[in-house]
Parts: C-alpha cells; structure tokens; sequence
C-alpha cells in the first residue's frame, strides 16, 4: 500500500508498529533518529513519515523542518507522549498532519492512516 519511514530511539515500539504496518499491507523504513530519518525523507520514495518527537541526535520537530526546507511535502505523523500546545502548534507550522499521544489506539491508528493516505 504505502512506504513508511518510521522514526523513533526505541527499538520495542519501533518493532511493534512495524509489525502492525506490515500487516496492513505497508513497507515500512526505520531509523533510530531524525538525523537517520531526515537522511531516508530525501533519498526515499516515502508517503507517511510517523515520528517521535523525543530523540537523541535530531528531534522530530527539527528533522521535520528540515525536510520540509528540502521541499518534501510528504505526509507526517508525530507520535508522542508530549502535550504541549507550544509543539503542536509549532508541528501545526510544519504541516505535520496528526499529533497523535502515546500510548494510542493500534486500531485506530492503522485506520487513520489508511484513510489519510486514501485521500492523498
């Protein structure tokens, strides 16, 4: 279905939503920072980008704005425990398309995810 590029320090919760995406029917690209991440965004051919906010190297905030000053206008995801409105409205700034809090709902992110890239 699509090629995601998932970002996040933890290699438990990358497992996890890897496995659960492969069984959606997506490929699914990893790295364990936004350095690695922002690296992937520009070489790969990436139609949703799920990120941490909170990484060592690069945080997910930067490594979307850098991107997003590449050009690249693929969709993105955060996935965090953070709430602060100061972060989403910066995200909000960077077109990041859902701020989505961890621990969250496999089933419902899936969903969300086949339904946002319907629409793409």
């Amino acid at each position: 279905m699509a090629n995601i590029l998932l970002v996040d320090d933890s290699m438990t919760f990358r497992e996890e939503l890897k496995m659960d995406l492969v069984q959606a029917g997506h490929v699914v690209l990893e790295a364990v920072n936004g350095e690695e991440g922002l690296k992937l965004a520009v070489e790969g051919n990436i139609d949703l980008i799920i990120s941490d906010l909170n990484m060592p190297k690069m945080d997910g905030l930067t490594m979307c704005s850098h991107i997003r000053e590449q050009g690249i206008n693929t969709l993105i995801f955060m996935l965090t425990t953070q709430t602060n409105p100061e972060l989403k409205a910066q995200a909000a700034k960077l077109q990041i398309k859902a701020w989505i809090v961890k621990p969250y709902n496999k089933s419902a992110l899936i969903n969300g995810i086949a339904k946002v890239l319907s629409l793409k």
